[in-house]
């Protein structure tokens, strides 16, 4: 039976946004649970309920009691917040979706294309490592109770609300102001780079489909690019050429310590990925946006919004310092 009751809890992030849309566009009942603080506004017919995902008794009063055929948690990332949904959602879903992240394979690559046997271990990033418990606690609900659990690996998944790359609009301002910035390794390194609107067809479209409890997919584009190409890109549509300098991701995490592992652990790796399984389930799952033609959308979008042109001290600094 099609799925028809769908909660997002979150809902208007990069991912949740266009998957929200997608369903209510094709028909769903799509209600959004979140403490209603986003830029970005929720699609037309969508019911928003406003509470603090760790406040339980405010979600306790927003749900009611309520029962849907989908329960997919955006803002997951600790076991602790996976066990809550369970005691929370158990025999009240039909179908529980779990966002957890393509960072939890292996680093460094064994091999490519990334597939998902693809072994998960990440000893560089807390993030992954935290994804990956998460994933085992979901299994062991499927395996011991039937819990419907479907478990989505994204990559680098972006929108016009974003920057694909490292320092986000910190990058396009030193672009934009003649100064260098810093790109790990050698900039030769491949990346795949997955559009929100693209993602969502694969992610909808496991909206309750029973071949797809217990199981786990990721979900990427096709469009994978070197680092100096993504930055090409994005300069170019910025109006000027980058200037690009470059330091291991070793020496960028040293003078930015609160960001380790985000490269040692996932980005500084060539990530491609097999589709194979998602296009399965969902055939027309056929990523059709690129960087290449999105890039104009995305400066378009910050330059009418001033507000996201957010540039960070910490990174400026740090750059500062390595091409010192």
């Amino acid at each position: 039976m099609p799925a028809t009751k769908v909660l997002f809890i979150g809902g208007t992030g990069i991912i949740s946004s266009a998957a929200s849309a997608l369903a209510a566009e094709r028909g769903m009942e799509v209600t959004l649970l979140n403490r209603g603080r986003s830029q970005r506004e929720p699609a037309e017919g969508v019911e928003v309920l406003t509470a603090d995902i760790a406040d339980d008794a405010a979600v306790d009063a927003a749900l009611a009691g309520r029962e849907f055929d989908v329960v997919a948690d955006m803002i997951a990332f600790t076991p602790d917040q996976v066990q809550r949904d369970i005691d929370r959602f158990e025999g009240r879903t039909g179908q529980y979706v779990f966002i957890s992240s393509a960072s939890a394979y292996q680093k460094p690559v064994a091999h490519l294309p990334i597939t998902e046997s693809t072994p998960l271990r990440n000893p560089f990033w807390q993030y992954s490592r935290d994804k990956i418990a998460c994933e085992e606690l979901l299994t062991a609900a499927y395996r011991d109770r039937g819990f419907p659990v479907t478990v989505l690996r994204p990559s680098h998944t972006y929108d016009e609300w974003t920057i694909p790359a490292f320092g986000g609009w910190t990058a396009i301002d030193r672009i934009r102001r003649g100064e260098q910035i810093v790109v790990h390794g050698d900039g030769t390194s491949l990346w795949t780079l997955t559009h929100s609107r693209d993602f969502a067809v694969g992610f909808v479209g496991l909206f309750g489909n029973p071949l797809a409890y217990g199981d786990t997919f990721q979900i990427t584009s096709d469009f994978v690019y070197t680092w100096n190409e993504i930055y090409g890109m994005l300069g170019r549509a910025a109006g000027a050429e980058p200037r690009l300098s470059y330091a291991t991701s070793a020496a960028i995490e040293a003078e930015l310590p609160d960001r380790a592992g985000q490269l040692t652990g996932d980005m500084a790796h060539s990530v491609v990925f097999d589709n194979t399984k998602i296009r399965r389930l969902v055939p027309d799952f056929a990523p059709r946006i690129g960087l290449h033609t999105a890039v104009r959308e995305i400066i378009d979008r910050h330059d009418a919004h001033p507000e996201l042109q957010r540039v960070d001290p910490a990174v400026n600094a740090a750059f500062d310092r390595l091409l010192a």
